[in-house]
């Protein structure tokens, strides 16, 4: 646990206030003061206009790490390489997510928020670029590693930055709609793009991924108001933050629920051809982007009166749900009805998981959701290699009973988290 006298030990039993401001400065408790909001930021407005900018960047960002699992065939032919190879348009990303994303948001916390979102932006749409026209496979997963660094970095500041422009009282909802973007990719981007690129080219898909990159970044200049970055006195030190109560009970959670919920995404195709059921993927996948939008909707309307009965029970329902797939597996009714169970709780995590972990490190927040954001892309990464060894060894019905033993293991800790990590 991080305290005042362990930062004193650290530094050779020199009192805090007598330390030089470049080093440290005056220590304040993490949890002590809110983040802080931008003055000119209206008090009593709900910024939904800058909010929904954000929730469109993380579609964008998502859409662009799923969309080439969907066109794996037309990038191998493309670029003359083998499926497997092109498969790593995905891990690439996702490796440059996991490498970047804490250097990156350690490095700009300080700064105004808006300048580096833009930059974000920016950065993102030349990886996109070089990805749409690049022939070379070396170039273009270089492209997809510096698109994976980026989205890093504007995961890790989205929430601390929806939090800063918003009043205090309304924190919650904020990340709802600023989260939107995740489960809108999911149902509809990822398809869409497959849908692009199989019609005309894979190219296409990153070209109309960066067009819509572009609107993004001129819709952010104009409707994104700018935000201080944290205080020099309040920033604890990278390493230290895992010190922080709750903020490590939280990141187990994350990698428990989410490396549950990608093996089952990631391979539903497999369940839903071993259970011979007639269902489409692709159906599949819109009835679960659906019902987590409406999860998110359900999240947004109760999540400023407390985070914990919400994640105990969106981890609940992802259990009954997986509980379902496993005992319903002969019934496309049931079938259906667990997809639109295991929606619902799904929807609205990234708003929950990035509250409770904003809470537990107060103005370390940026910091803190760079964390999330690796444990999230960790989780991904997990989940390919660890389902496709579940499907190659038993079949597709076993996938379930991964996302239920993963869940249960997710609910234990949120549960013993109950003094620091999802307080009451």
């Amino acid at each position: 646990m991080l305290t005042r006298a362990d930062l004193q030990d650290d530094l050779g039993q020199a009192p805090i206030d007598s330390l030089p401001h470049e080093d440290l400065g005056t220590y304040e408790d993490p949890k002590a003061a809110a983040p802080e909001r931008d003055p000119s930021a209206p008090a009593g407005r709900f910024p939904w206009a800058a909010l929904l900018v954000m929730a469109l960047m993380g579609f964008l960002l998502i859409a662009t790490e799923t969309m080439p699992a969907g066109l794996l065939p037309q990038i191998a032919s493309g670029l003359d390489v083998t499926e497997g190879t092109a498969g790593q348009f995905v891990s690439a990303y996702a490796l440059g997510t996991v490498i970047a994303a804490m250097p990156a948001i350690a490095m700009t916390r300080g700064l105004r928020r808006k300048p580096v979102f833009i930059v974000g932006i920016l950065g993102f749409l030349a990886a996109n670029l070089m990805a749409a026209f690049s022939t070379d496979i070396v170039l273009s997963l270089g492209a997809r590693l510096l698109a994976g660094a980026f989205s890093g970095l504007l995961w890790g500041m989205l929430a601390g930055y929806a939090r800063r422009i918003t009043a205090p009282e309304h924190a919650g909802r904020a990340l709802s709609v600023a989260s939107l973007g995740t489960p809108v990719g999911l149902a509809v981007g990822t398809p869409f793009g497959a849908w692009l690129g199989t019609t005309f080219d894979w190219r296409w898909s990153f070209g109309v991924l960066s067009i819509l990159t572009v609107v993004t970044l001129l819709l952010a200049a104009f409707l994104v108001p700018d935000a201080p970055g944290q205080r020099a006195a309040t920033r604890v030190p990278l390493v230290r933050l895992f010190g922080v109560p709750g903020v490590a009970v939280i990141l187990g959670v994350i990698v428990s629920w989410m490396l549950g919920h990608n093996i089952m995404y990631t391979y539903i195709d497999s369940y839903l051809r071993a259970a011979s059921l007639d269902i489409p993927v692709d159906v599949a996948l819109l009835t679960f982007g659906a019902a987590a939008i409406a999860g998110i909707a359900l999240t947004a309307a109760v999540i400023d009166k407390g985070v914990r009965r919400l994640v105990l029970l969106s981890l609940g329902s992802f259990t009954v749900a997986g509980v379902i797939f496993i005992v319903g597996q002969a019934s496309t009714v049931a079938v259906l009805a667990a997809i639109i169970l295991w929606g619902i709780a799904f929807g609205g995590a990234a708003a929950q998981l990035q509250t409770a972990i904003s809470a537990a490190s107060g103005e370390n927040a940026d910091v803190a959701n760079s964390m999330l954001g690796v444990a999230f892309n960790l989780a991904i990464f997990a989940a390919g290699v660890a389902g496709a060894m579940v499907i190659s060894s038993f079949d597709g019905l076993v996938l379930p009973v991964a996302l239920v033993g993963l869940a249960a293991v997710a609910l234990l800790l949120a549960v013993a988290g109950r003094r620091t990590a999802f307080p009451a």
